[in-house]
């Protein structure tokens, strides 16, 4: 029976790797920061080392004995200035201590969950062989998440055998912070408006299932977009209401008016000390428009795409289920 740790596991992808593994008659092992964020995992047979990715010894610990691959998924994806210095020592400064971990501990394969926002806002067709423009980016998420890939680049020259999985949108059941958000605004009538960019959105399943095909079958060294449907926040806000019953704009904000209403939002966090639902950086990634290739990862690691009806359907069924909208 192969043995798999897996960081960020009481997480929205993290939890659905961890059910997907024991499935797999995986022996799982997980890494959690307090007893309240394992309750996701209550029930499972799983290992529990308490500890995080900023805290070495932890990690040494939690890698005692044979462990056939590491899954990295812890992230911090904060796009509040005040978060920032703690985004840098989870995604960069964490990345380069599982990485050495991992080369300590003689990992089998190290799996490493970034994101498609290495790669910068470009208007180009992404692809692995992009540049990545993240390194330089003014947006501290996608700039931590650039740095942090480098430190497995690093690791893998020491010897580590390694892959990269860089989803694209997660959106799927189990959601409650992040795209489940949208959902619940919606419901409530509260949105304030539609973006104008566009995106591409992964099913949190099928981007588990690629994250285990890639510690199975991917290609040391290689790196694998995991996105799916594309379409427009507008269309996609628009079939939301759709799925519920409630209203929905029928056209975009424009962005000018999305970046000064956030930099309004900004202006106000700094005087209260209270997390905005906008920021300037947020709102970047919400006027862009996204194009992926994920033909690679279909090709090598099996991805499916879920449609985004379907995906949408079995989200707000889940939403529905836990009395999160109406």
């Amino acid at each position: 029976m192969a043995t798999a740790l897996v960081t960020g596991a009481t997480g929205f992808l993290g939890g659905h790797l961890v059910q997907l593994l024991l499935d797999r008659d995986y022996q799982v092992r997980v890494l959690y920061r307090s007893e309240t964020s394992l309750a996701p995992l209550t029930g499972l047979d799983v290992q529990t080392f308490r500890g995080d990715v900023t805290d070495v010894a932890s990690l040494d610990g939690a890698l005692t004995g044979k462990v056939d691959v590491l899954f990295h998924v812890a992230a911090s994806t904060a796009s509040w200035r005040p978060k920032f210095a703690e985004q840098m020592r989870i995604n960069v400064d964490g990345t380069r201590n599982v990485v050495q971990a991992a080369l300590r501990a003689g990992v089998g394969r190290l799996v490493h969950t970034s994101s498609v926002a290495v790669y910068g806002l470009t208007n180009e067709v992404i692809n692995e062989r992009s540049p990545h423009l993240g390194r330089d980016s003014w947006i501290n998420y996608s700039r931590s998440k650039a740095l942090g890939e480098e430190e497995v680049q690093i690791g893998i020259r020491a010897g580590l055998d390694a892959v990269i999985c860089n989803p694209t949108h997660i959106f799927g059941p189990g959601d409650t912070h992040n795209w489940a958000r949208l959902i619940m605004l919606i419901d409530k009538q509260k949105l304030p408006g539609v973006p104008p960019g566009s995106g591409a959105f992964v099913d949190v399943r099928e981007a588990a299932h690629a994250l285990i095909a890639a510690a199975e079958r991917g290609a040391s060294g290689e790196s694998y977009l995991l996105g799916g449907e594309e379409t427009s926040f507008l269309d996609l806000v628009q079939r939301i209401g759709r799925q519920l019953g409630k209203p929905t704009p029928n056209k975009s904000m424009p962005a000018f008016a999305m970046r000064l209403y956030a930099q309004v939002l900004d202006g106000i966090s700094r005087i209260t000390q209270r997390e905005p639902d906008l920021t300037p950086e947020s709102v970047a990634f919400v006027c862009h428009h996204m194009h992926c290739d994920i033909s690679k990862a279909r090709r090598v690691l099996n991805l499916q795409v879920t449609q985004l009806d379907h995906l949408l359907a079995d989200t707000v069924k889940w939403l529905r289920q836990q009395r999160l909208v109406s």
